[in-house]
C-alpha cells in the first residue's frame, strides 16, 4: 500500500515537474526523478558500459534528461555507490523516486513506462528474498531441489502470463527481458547446485547430472551482447560455464582456482559463447579474476598463455600483460622501494617513512575497479581484526578531493602520475602489498578480498 501511495505522489510530482516545462516534446524521450538524501551531485545514465547523459540533481534534488532518438532496450543508472537497471521505449517519461538510505527497496516509477520498470523491481528484489531460501535448498538431495525449483518457476510463469494478459501493449523485447528477470535467476541457481551440493553436503566429489536436470537449458540462448551487462542474464552465462567446467571432473575449490581449472573454464567459454565482444569480456574478467584470487605475484603461466591464444581484443591482451609485469615487480622477500604519496592536505610524504618500524598493510586502489563503499567495509573490519597492523589506502592518480569516508583521515594518500609508484602500478588495477616492520615485502600481490588475506595477516600480527 505505501508503494502504491509513493506511486501516485510521484505521479503528481512528474506532472507538475513536466508541466513547468513548456519545450517538452512528444518525440523525445525523459528519465528523471527524485532522490532523496542524495550521495551525489548527479545521476549517470549508462547504456551497456557508456555514459549517454550526466543528469545534475537541481536545490530540490530532482533531476531530468533528454534523450533523442533514444533506442528500446535496457539501460542503467548509477548515484553514488549504487546503480539500478531501467528499460526505456522512445517517448517514455519515465520518473523515479528513491532515497539513497534503502536505496533498491524504496525506488518507484511513476510516468510513461512506469509499470514496466516497477514489475523489473519487484523482480530484483524478490531475487534478494529467494537467495536465503535457495541456501537452503541446496542441502536437499536432486530431485527434492529440483522440485522446489519447478515449483517457483511455475509461479513466475503465472506472473509473466498475467502482466503480459494486462499489458498486451508490450513489446516483444520487454516481454523477453522480463521473462529473463523472471526466470533466469532460478536457471541460474539450478546450474549452481551441483556445485553447492557438495560444499553444503560435505560430498567428496561433484556429481554430473545428465540433460534431464537442465531441462532449462533448451530454453535459453546465451550468446546475447544486449543482454551480457544485465545481472539476471550474465550470471546466468557465468554459472553455466562454472558449472560446465566442473562437470569436466574438477573437484569445487574453496579458495583459489587451480590453473588447470582456470585453462579448462577459458576454453569453456571459447567453446560455449559466439559473440566476440562477450567472449573476449568473459575470458579476460576469469583470468583476472583467478589471478586476484591467488593473492600473491606468483602466476599460472599456462592460464594466461590459454588467455592469450584465444582472446581476440588486442586492447584487454595488452592490459592483461600490463598486469603480469606489474605482479613481478616487488615481490615477497624484497625491501619496500621508496616512492612518495601525498596526503589529503597535499603535502608529500615518504612511503618508508610512514611504514617505518610498522606492519603496514598498502592498498592502492582505482575507483574504476573498486569502490569506495566496499573499501571502507573491508579496511574496518581488517583495522578491528589485525589493530597491530596499519592500513593505508592509496588513490592511484589521485587528488585531495578522493577521500574515502568513514575511514581514518590520516590514513589515506594519493598518487599523482609522477610519482614512481606508478612503475609498479601501470595496469592501474588495485594491489596490496604487506610489509613487516623491517620494510621486507611478505606479499608483493595480496588482494584484499581473498580469503587467504586473513591467514596471512594473522601470521604477520605475531611479528
Amino acid at each position: 500500500m505505501i508503494k502504491h501511495f509513493y506511486h501516485f505522489i510521484l505521479l503528481l510530482t512528474f506532472t507538475t515537474f513536466v508541466s513547468c516545462d513548456s519545450t517538452l516534446k512528444n518525440d523525445a524521450t525523459y528519465f528523471g526523478g527524485k532522490i532523496i538524501n542524495p550521495k551525489s551531485k548527479y545521476v549517470l545514465l549508462y547504456s551497456m558500459e557508456k555514459v549517454i547523459d550526466t543528469l545534475f540533481l537541481g536545490e530540490d534534488n530532482k533531476f531530468l534528461g533528454k534523450l533523442e532518438n533514444a533506442k528500446e532496450g535496457l539501460y542503467y543508472f548509477i548515484h553514488g555507490n549504487e546503480n539500478q537497471y531501467i528499460y526505456l521505449e522512445p517517448q517514455d517519461s519515465l520518473m523515479l523516486r528513491l532515497n539513497t538510505w534503502d536505496f533498491d527497496e524504496s525506488l518507484v516509477f511513476a510516468g510513461k513506462g512506469a509499470e514496466r520498470n516497477n514489475i523489473l523491481i519487484d523482480c530484483f528484489l524478490e531475487d534478494e528474498k529467494e537467495n536465503q531460501m535457495f541456501y537452503k535448498f541446496n542441502h536437499l538431495e536432486p530431485i527434492d531441489f529440483h522440485n522446489k525449483a519447478d515449483s517457483i518457476l511455475k509461479i513466475k510463469e503465472q506472473t509473466f502470463l498475467d502482466y503480459t494478459l494486462k499489458h498486451q501493449e508490450e513489446t516483444e523485447g520487454f516481454k523477453k527481458v522480463l521473462k529473463i528477470a523472471l526466470s533466469f535467476p532460478i536457471y541460474a541457481r539450478i546450474e549452481r547446485y551441483p556445485i553447492a551440493h557438495v560444499k553444503y553436503s560435505n560430498k567428496e566429489d561433484f556429481h554430473k547430472f545428465d540433460n534431464s536436470f537442465y531441462t532449462h537449458r533448451k530454453l535459453v540462448n546465451i550468446n546475447n551482447d544486449t543482454l551480457m551487462y544485465y545481472p539476471p542474464f550474465s550470471q546466468y552465462v557465468r554459472n553455466f560455464l562454472y558449472n560446465t567446467t566442473y562437470s569436466l571432473g574438477h573437484k569445487p575449490m574453496t579458495s583459489e582456482y587451480s590453473s588447470n581449472f582456470t585453462v579448462d573454464l577459458l576454453k569453456t567459454i571459447d567453446e560455449n559463447i559466439k559473440s566476440k565482444d562477450s567472449k573476449n569480456a568473459f575470458l579476460k574478467q576469469t583470468v583476472i579474476g583467478h589471478f586476484y584470487k591467488k593473492s600473491s605475484c606468483n602466476i599460472n603461466e599456462k592460464a594466461f598463455d590459454t588467455y592469450f591464444e584465444l582472446s581476440t581484443n588486442n586492447k584487454d591482451k595488452d592490459h592483461v600483460r600490463q598486469l603480469l609485469l606489474d605482479s613481478k615487480t616487488l615481490q615477497k622477500g624484497q625491501k619496500i622501494v621508496e616512492f612518495n604519496v601525498n596526503d589529503l592536505n597535499n603535502s608529500s610524504r615518504s612511503i618508508k617513512a610512514i611504514s617505518k618500524n610498522k606492519n603496514t598493510f598498502l592498498f592502492f586502489w582505482n575507483p574504476e575497479y573498486v569502490s569506495p563503499v566496499y573499501i571502507s567495509s573491508r579496511v574496518n573490519y581488517l583495522s578491528q581484526k589485525f589493530p597491530e597492523i596499519q592500513f593505508i589506502q592509496i588513490r592511484i592518480d589521485g587528488n585531495i578531493k578522493d577521500r574515502i569516508h568513514k575511514l581514518d583521515i590520516k590514513n589515506q594518500y594519493f598518487i599523482t602520475s609522477k610519482s614512481s609508484a606508478n612503475n609498479f602500478l601501470t595496469s592501474k588495477m588495485p594491489r596490496s602489498i604487506i610489509v613487516n616492520k623491517k620494510g621486507i615485502i611478505t606479499n608483493g600481490f595480496a588482494s584484499i578480498s581473498s580469503k587467504k588475506l586473513h591467514s596471512e595477516l594473522k601470521a604477520l600480527s605475531k611479528h
